[in-house]
């Protein structure tokens, strides 16, 4: 048997960690790629390197598990940062493998790696020929913990280079509690009672090494306080958030809003958390819809669960009205967001499910409060009052430029797409159709991949990251034109890797969040515009089915496909106009002083 190399004991490593990996192959990581399935490692080859990140953060958000993209250095690293800037910015933990400069010092081409992933606030492990899985360990123990990528750092001379003697030894298994299920709900209780009896209560131990922590536990008499209020409450309402999911709190939010006699409501990586779907006013701010936002503002108490409360939804400081509490649940000491009226900020740090279940054991015996029953529209069969917003002014859904009316396509599409489904948006305009009118089963099906970092380009990547997470259920990505061309790379990995993929381009020959900010402010609009691409001919000459959409009828291709077995991937190149401003742009527009009418 050969020596190990670094590569080698690397891949034995991180195969601890994780059986998944998304990668583009260059002098840098050859080594590593060449050993991931001698290690187990399932490698899936990307077009473009931005493409490695944006997968193996789609598949971590979906599966709930921790992923490798890998580049080479130099170029190959530079080309991920923007992908690697929206895992930070979203909190989602990755490994990012790469090349670097060699040991003896940096080469014309290499660049300072470190520096670079240190300004998108992500953290940089440097490998060697010894302690190669200690410091692999380290690293994804950070990320889980810290909720953020990692990069482990491959100098260029030390790939290929033997290993000391002791090394494949420290590739073993992980500690015997690997076995521990935090998912089961006897564990996590007995868990969380544990943190809850212990002095060191404010900190959280690490239960599976490099994978789970156990439940931060919140402080009980903060609990009591924030309880006293809630119980108080005429009309109280909780909102959870993408950290409410993390924390499997699902249950608890339910049983806290039954006992408080609550109303709900979600960000909108948390939609379908809350387990009675009749009581909810649908996801927050500019997704919302403006009869549901008017009742929110009328709360006087609310649990914000693991959300940020970032301007969009706080609807740039309207969303609570004056006077509210608004007591919020989180791991982070995170600031008060900027309010329009005043209100009254408690924060209870902790995590979302312990927190919770203190908050129930301190209002047992509460009478719930009656405005479930004072709300119209929320009886039985009537809460879709409150998130239809199929509406619209073109019934035949032609605009007066003769393009598709997207509101009336993306209407047309919640009734036609596989139910079974897991939905990837790109970043753009466009994100105001499907965000509002595409209900998912679950808040891990809806995967907003750019919003974080508010960029655009990384739509057709997540497809693959996608589809490995969930193979079994159709992938449907929402992207425009704009991001489309600029990760066209992609769409071939798309086609490739994906079982089961719809692709739907909102293609309006435009990017039209400037058009609709810009371009009303009287900027000039040729820069804004994009020639009539033919993303149905593309997709056809990749081995997709193309099908253009200049009318609601020629939907029925989709009904085609899934009748044929929905197999394959199906692109629906929708002429949409630019006409149409999504709600969420008028907000912007609004806060800009722009008349949005």
């Amino acid at each position: 048997m050969s020596a190990p190399t670094l590569a080698n004991i690397l891949a034995l490593s991180l195969a601890r960690h994780t059986k998944r990996a998304f990668g583009l192959m260059g002098n840098g990581n050859a080594h590593l790629i060449d050993q991931l399935s001698e290690a187990g490692i399932v490698h899936t080859e990307m077009r473009h390197e931005a493409g490695t990140v944006a997968a193996a953060d789609a598949y971590t958000r979906v599966s709930g598990e921790i992923a490798i993209a890998t580049t080479t250095y130099g170029a190959g690293f530079t080309n991920c940062l923007t992908a690697l800037a929206e895992a930070a910015q979203a909190r989602t933990p990755l490994i990012v493998a790469v090349g670097d400069a060699p040991s003896t010092g940096p080469r014309p081409w290499d660049v300072d790696q470190e520096t670079l992933a240190a300004g998108l606030g992500v953290r940089t492990y440097r490998l060697a020929t010894t302690d190669i899985a200690n410091t692999v360990d380290h690293a994804v123990d950070y990320a889980h913990r810290a909720r953020r990528p990692i990069v482990l750092a491959i100098p260029y001379d030390l790939a290929a280079a033997v290993t000391g003697p002791d090394e494949a030894e420290a590739t073993g298994p992980l500690s015997s509690t690997e076995g521990i299920d935090l998912d089961d709900p006897a564990v996590r209780t007995a868990l969380i009672a544990a943190v809850l009896d212990s002095p060191a209560r404010q900190t959280s131990g690490i239960v599976d090494r490099g994978r789970r922590q156990a439940p931060m536990a919140p402080d009980l008499q903060q609990v009591r306080a924030a309880a006293q209020t809630l119980a108080a409450a005429r009309r109280p309402l909780i909102l959870a958030g993408h950290g409410a999911h993390l924390s499997g709190a699902g249950q608890q939010l339910g049983a806290l809003a039954d006992r408080l006699g609550a109303l709900t409501a979600t960000t909108a990586l948390a939609r379908s958390i809350f387990p009675e779907p009749r009581f909810d006013l649908g996801v927050t701010g500019g997704f919302g819809q403006e009869l549901a936002m008017a009742k929110i503002a009328q709360a006087d108490a609310v649990v914000v669960v693991g959300a940020s409360l970032n301007q969009f939804t706080m609807r740039f400081g309207e969303l609570f009205g004056a006077g509210t509490s608004v007591i919020r649940i989180d791991v982070d000491h995170v600031p008060a967001p900027r309010s329009a009226h005043p209100v009254t900020y408690r924060l209870l740090r902790g995590d979302a499910a312990a927190t919770l279940t203190a908050l129930l054991t301190e209002l047992s015996g509460t009478v719930p409060s009656l405005w479930r029953e004072d709300v119209t529209g929320l009886e039985p069969n009537g809460a879709l009052r409150w998130r239809d917003t199929g509406l619209t002014s073109h019934p035949d859904g032609i605009c007066a430029d003769g393009r598709l009316d997207p509101r009336a396509v993306a209407s047309e599409l919640a009734h036609r797409l596989p139910s079974d489904r897991h939905v990837t948006t790109d970043g753009g305009h466009f994100i105001g159709w499907a965000n509002t009118r595409w209900e998912v089963s679950s808040p891990e099906r809806m995967i907003m991949v750019g919003t974080a970092y508010q960029t655009i380009g990384l739509g057709f990547a997540t497809v693959a990251g996608v589809a490995t997470a969930a193979p079994g259920s159709t992938v449907v990505l929402s992207t425009g034109d704009g991001g489309g061309l600029m990760g066209l790379a992609d769409l071939e990995t798309a086609i490739r890797t994906a079982a089961s993929c719809v692709i739907v381009v909102w293609n309006d020959g435009a990017y039209g969040a400037e058009v609709h900010l810009y371009g009303t402010m009287g900027l000039r609009q040729n820069p804004m515009l994009i020639p009539e691409v033919d993303f149905a001919g593309l997709a056809t000459a990749l081995g997709a089915t193309g099908i253009r959409v200049e009318r609601l009828e020629d939907l029925t291709a989709l009904d085609d496909w899934q009748a044929a077995g929905a197999h394959g991937t199906l692109l629906l190149d929708c002429k949409i106009s630019r006409s149409v401003v999504a709600e969420y742009q008028r907000e912007i527009q609004r806060v800009n002083g722009l008349d949005p009418h």
